[in-house]
């Protein structure tokens, strides 16, 4: 192979084939070329933008379990969960650039990543690591010396598992995706702990079936837009995946996940309640639209996919019109048509 030469995170091939300088002019065999990357052009500061603020969206399920239980809007609740976000986000930010910081070599020579903050020297390792370690102890601790005793123990435990995932899970195959899918299933559990509910067996299995049916999905993606490519994997698995063994492992969680929430809204308002009955219908259609998506590798990227699918957003505002339609209508007494 040719040798590589670059400043920054771009590079040219040193005497594979004829190439161009950046001013057009063709350059001869054999010559160096050294492309020089200034920076990023975003205004955000590298350090924020190695916390990966677009992740944060994840953390809106920690809402999810007060929301239906349907005291999300009660005095003080939705102030501890809007600190619980924060919190849970903050300390994710933390397990990202630990991941980024373990896997520096690697990321430099994937096309997309070595674009990254920590990769490209921007922000650099020696204030990341103190940044990462402060991002990953200080949420917990403080939520802890707070009162919040069983929601710290749940961020505390999302760390064990993060790091432990950065520095060994990520590279064992099956694992690797039970673990991501696990930060998912913390998450809701943790909203629930924030503020003393108790979670249903149902709402357990939905989250944890769809947090595996995405994962799988994500990985899916992944392998289908790297075929070709597959020496510049940074994730060591997706060599060890077949294509056919992820599409099973998000066809089953799909399946799972499709009849967990259809058994869940049944037993939300008592069985009868045409509201969240009929949550299932946009509710089955966005899977099935973000199944396309999977299978067309566009899935990569599930927090983009949400936001670029027009007809998955639609689905989801009709599914969460509804689903809120029942909560409030149990919370306040509302009379809804009934089965």
């Amino acid at each position: 192979m040719a040798p590589v030469v670059g400043v920054g995170s771009k590079s040219a091939m040193v005497g594979s084939a004829p190439t161009s300088h950046p001013g057009g002019e063709p350059v001869e065999w054999g010559t160096t070329v050294t492309v020089v990357q200034v920076g990023s052009t975003s205004r955000m500061p590298a350090f924020l933008r190695a916390m990966r603020p677009k992740q944060w969206l994840k953390n809106v399920l920690l809402a999810l379990a007060p929301l239906s239980a349907g005291v999300l809007l009660e005095p003080g609740v939705i102030v501890e969960v809007l600190l619980a976000i924060i919190a849970f986000s903050l300390t994710s930010s933390g397990g990202y650039m630990l991941n980024d910081l373990l896997d520096i070599q690697s990321d430099r020579l994937h096309p997309k990543k070595r674009f990254r903050p920590i990769p490209s020297g921007e922000f650099p390792v020696r204030a990341a690591w103190p940044t990462a370690l402060v991002l990953l102890v200080v949420p917990s601790a403080v939520a802890i010396v707070a009162g919040h005793v069983l929601f710290g123990a749940v961020l505390l435990t999302y760390v064990v598992i993060q790091v432990s995932y950065c520095i060994w899970l990520k590279h064992q195959p099956v694992i690797d995706i039970i673990v991501v899918a696990s930060g998912f299933v913390l998450r809701a559990i943790a909203g629930a702990a924030v503020v003393g509910i108790p979670v249903t067996q149902w709402f357990l299995l939905v989250i944890s079936s769809g947090s595996l049916f995405m994962v799988a999905g994500k990985r899916y993606s992944e392998k289908v837009g790297s075929a070709g490519q597959e020496e510049l994997h940074t994730r060591k698995t997706l060599d060890l995946y077949s294509l056919g063994y992820l599409r099973f492992v998000w066809t089953v969680a799909a399946t799972l996940t499709m009849l967990s929430y259809a058994m869940w809204a049944f037993d939300l308002n008592g069985g009868t309640s045409i509201g969240s009955i009929a949550s299932i219908v946009p509710f089955g259609v966005a899977l099935l639209l973000y199944a396309f998506d999977i299978e067309k590798g566009d899935a990569s990227a599930p927090e983009e996919v949400v936001l670029k699918d027009v007809r998955l957003f639609v689905c989801g505002m009709i599914w969460a019109g509804l689903f809120l339609v029942s909560v409030l209508a149990r919370l306040y007494g509302w009379e809804l048509p009934t089965l």
